[in-house]
């Protein structure tokens, strides 16, 4: 019998090529691509029924429905029922990835120890570790006694025949990438059999209505390893991350059909496991009574919940002919136009000295609100003049040196209030922000207005 012939397939972005070469055409990356077998997918047509094979007509329906919408089920986890969006819902699919050893699976047994004693039915199956093995680390976290199912299985046929024999509520698969079905000829972690075992379990959670939890590794660089169809087919894709020296982890949703893409689970690693962060704002605020000159607290939002956040800046000497910029934290670009703003608009130089700009506690921030609070603390460790203790910033800064107002100023005004601060520097707040209650607010239209509110101390 002929053999078919062979393809190559790159394992970085799921590309298909004739014959190999050492770089993959369509992302650029070099040794990815490797031979699999030209097999078609599982319900093809074949070739020769395809022409006289008729579809059958499709039914339309309306956008009015009168069936309710399923209960979500809530794990007992509140971080992370908050970035599913007030729990899993029957049905869907999540995809979750992370670096190794960020507590991936610590994560996933939590939620489904926690799940089984409010009463669902859990199955974990894991592919890379066996059962003592979880078994220890369910007992290390004191959560031996939960009502778990557990398996440690690869091959997907296997897993789909128990899993529509048995009725469960949220089914985790750890990992993906372990998965192999025996209809294809290539190995485990391919881009062949990742797409064919996650459209698989994706069309089990559809069909039997059963929430599916797919762990998925991550590339060197961060991206999740194997076809972006991966994370067109889930639900959801969530992102487990921590800084390294750390003890925190943040859960981030960068996709979700039944929920909002920008909350934010915050958790912290211990000898026990993870443990729920419900006020991130003390763990990402400095201890230290004295604030000393290039540190501002920052009032962000992520998501629903205004978290503080301290911004710390170093602006010495340049050894060398060339300045160093060093950001941790922060985008690089928005630093560099904020430099560029400070020299053009404020008359502060910057060509001949090092700034290092880092967001304490590890934290990354994207909102534009932190300008201003970038800003303060350069002028602050430029003019080595520190910002009073209890001052809070925020504001965005266009390129004419303006301050611009931001959104929720309300709610980053309350965070301030709960933890103790009682000065406020920021763009004129809107009158739906209501009373300051004692919160000193000094206001900014102009950033030369907070050059010389720093230089002479005066707020």
């Amino acid at each position: 019998m002929a053999r078919d012939s062979a393809l190559y397939v790159c394992q970085s972005c799921g590309s298909v090529h004739g014959k190999w070469s050492g770089q993959c055409s369509s992302c650029g990356q070099w040794n990815t691509l490797t031979e699999e077998s030209r097999s078609a997918p599982p319900g093809a047509i074949k070739p020769s029924a395809a022409a006289s094979a008729r579809g059958r007509g499709l039914q339309f329906e309306t956008l009015q429905s009168d069936t309710p919408e399923p209960p979500r089920i809530t794990t007992g986890v509140a971080e992370f029922d908050r970035v599913c969006g007030g729990g899993v819902v029957p049905g869907s699919a999540i995809l979750l990835s992370g670096d190794p050893g960020v507590g991936k699976s610590t994560l996933l047994l939590e939620v489904a120890a926690k799940a089984a004693l409010r009463g669902g039915r859990i199955a974990y199956i894991s592919g890379e570790e066996a059962v003592e093995q979880i078994r220890a680390r369910a007992k290390r976290m004191g959560l031996d006694q939960a009502p778990v199912n557990l398996a440690a299985a690869t091959a997907l046929r296997d897993i789909l025949g128990t899993l529509k024999r048995e009725q469960f509520d949220i089914v985790i698969v750890d990992s993906i990438q372990t998965l192999w079905s025996d209809v294809h000829e290539s190995g485990p972690g391919s881009i062949t059999q990742v797409r064919a075992c996650a459209g698989e379990m994706v069309r089990l959670a559809k069909t039997q209505g059963i929430a599916v939890v797919l762990v998925g590794h991550v590339t060197k660089d961060g991206q999740v390893a194997g076809p972006r169809v991966v994370e067109h087919l889930v639900d959801a894709v969530m992102t487990f991350e921590g800084e390294r020296g750390y003890p925190f982890r943040i859960l981030r949703a960068g996709k979700n059909r039944f929920g909002a893409t920008d909350e934010i689970g915050v958790f912290e690693m211990g000898d026990s496991g993870l443990r729920e962060v419900a006020n991130p704002s003390a763990l990402f605020l400095g201890e230290g009574k004295d604030r000393a000159p290039g540190a501002a607290v920052f009032a962000g939002i992520e998501g629903s919940r205004p978290v503080l956040v301290e911004i710390q800046a170093l602006v010495a000497p340049s050894a060398y002919g060339t300045p160093r910029r060093a950001v941790v934290g922060w985008d690089s670009g928005r630093l560099a136009m904020l430099l560029a703003v400070l020299e053009a608009r404020c008359g502060l130089g910057f060509g001949d000295k090092d700034v290092y700009l880092n967001v304490a506690g590890g934290l990354r921030i994207n909102e534009p609100a932190a300008d201003l609070a970038a800003a303060a603390a350069l002028i602050s460790s430029a003019l080595d003049m520190p910002l009073p203790q209890g001052c809070v910033v925020f504001g965005e800064i266009g390129l004419s040196g303006e301050v611009r107002s931001v959104g929720r100023a309300e709610a980053r005004l309350r965070e301030a209030q709960k933890l103790g601060f009682d000065h406020l520097l920021c763009p004129p707040l809107p009158q739906s922000a209501g009373k300051t209650n004692g919160v000193k607010v000094t206001s900014a239209t102009r950033l030369t207005d907070v050059v010389e509110r720093i230089s002479q101390n005066r707020y």
